[in-house]
């Protein structure tokens, strides 16, 4: 089996052109070559001209806490300048990109569309755009596989829903990777960036992270493993309601609890309800203490998921679901709840920005009986597939 080289490590094997070019990295900690090299690191090794940075959320070390704005600051690893761009700005500005030639990009996705590395890449491709720099995209694996049968909606409603954790219309698990969807947008929104990807050698779409790597480099305090991951597009709704979403414990986003909340009930519904779903997926009761976030210092009742098999479960699916059954078992505890970060300080309509169509909540006001083809309809992706078919860089099996 051939080693899987992502785009860093296929652009340090054949070093380019613009290698001696005055280079402005859009980077994170969690960008390494395939021997955990930090990506900027390995750059300079060989010689790039790498002359800044610029971070996204969470930071150039990938620690900074959800939704909280980050300043600029010197790389302690390279002595180079980091502008963020989750603070003051979203995108580099004309001054920022005054002195660069190429503006490269390598950092890893997590596959969904509310994680907001993505549309860091989207305000980075137009900006490149409007003044007129060439924008390398070192590409990466998707880490939920590239299989487009799995890709789960829905669809954003960009009149009403765009948002940093949504900003253009694709699905909530779109099974692409960030060139793939740079490609899309740069074609399909007229942006006319002088866009290159550089392409991931022997990925196939329907390969997972831990196919080719057995050791996963957080991406942020809240993904610090694969299955936190996996789990994210359907757990992330969370956020939404006043449910944990384990942010604060060891397992974020594995996990679902409150301090009222029927552990064993919510466990046993769930576990009757999801083969009507989505495969694969196992809820266990469990009691965990947050150290911070909701219900920090406090004692929760929850439950776990477990993914036996990730090739058909559905993640989206699940946690809609998970979510109903809470809802359904605590008539008087569970609410819907604002989720203020710094790109939306008053938090409200998290719901619906993270679903990316309006009136969320409604669905899930429906009976149980009648959820089950209501998730299976509103979570089917559309036109996708035939969309984002002619910008796909990797063939499906």
């Amino acid at each position: 089996m051939h080693t899987l080289l992502s785009g860093i490590d296929v652009l340090l094997a054949q070093p380019p052109l613009w290698k001696n070019k005055r280079i402005a990295l859009v980077t994170n900690h969690a960008a390494t070559t395939r021997q955990f090299v930090p990506s900027r690191v390995a750059l300079l090794q060989q010689e790039f001209n790498v002359v800044k940075l610029f971070s996204p959320e969470h930071g150039l070390d990938t620690t900074g806490a959800d939704g909280h704005a980050m300043g600029n600051m010197t790389d302690t690893l390279t002595g180079l300048p980091v502008t963020s761009l989750y603070g003051d700005k979203l995108a580099p500005s004309k001054s920022d990109l005054s002195d660069i030639d190429v503006v490269l990009f390598d950092i890893p996705d997590i596959g969904s569309r509310f994680y907001t590395y993505l549309w860091t890449m989207s305000h980075v491709l137009e900006a490149c755009a409007a003044f007129n720099i060439p924008f390398i995209i070192a590409d990466r694996p998707n880490p939920l596989s590239g299989n487009l049968i799995l890709a789960e909606g829905p669809l954003l409603d960009e009149i009403h829903c765009s948002s940093f954790i949504g900003r253009w219309s694709i699905p909530v698990r779109h099974n692409c990777t960030l060139g793939e969807l740079a490609r899309y947008f740069n074609q399909s929104r007229g942006i006319h960036c002088q866009l290159e990807v550089i392409a991931c050698h022997h990925w196939q779409r329907h390969m997972y992270y831990a196919d080719w790597n057995f050791s996963f480099v957080p991406l942020s305090p809240a993904i610090p493993v694969f299955e936190s991951a996996l789990l994210y597009p359907g757990l992330c709704f969370l956020e939404a309601t006043n449910c944990s979403e384990g942010r604060g414990t060891a397992t974020p986003f594995r996990i679902a609890g409150a301090p009222w909340l029927l552990a064993n009930e919510t466990a046993r519904l769930f576990n009757e309800m999801i083969p009507a779903l989505s495969n694969n997926v196992y809820a266990r009761p469990i009691v965990f203490t947050p150290a911070e976030g909701k219900y920090a210092g406090q004692t929760c009742h929850g439950v776990m998921l477990h993914v036996t098999d990730p090739v058909s479960f559905l993640p989206v699916a699940a946690g809609w679901l998970l979510i109903r059954v809470i809802k359904e078992l605590h008539p008087r505890n569970f609410q819907w709840a604002p989720y203020p970060t710094h790109v939306n300080p008053s938090g409200e309509k998290h719901l619906d920005l993270l679903s990316g169509i309006l009136h969320t909540e409604t669905f899930f006001d429906a009976t149980l009986q009648d959820f089950i083809p209501i998730v299976k309809n509103y979570l089917a992706p559309g036109d996708w597939s035939i969309r984002i078919q002619p910008y796909l860089i990797y063939t499906q099996d």
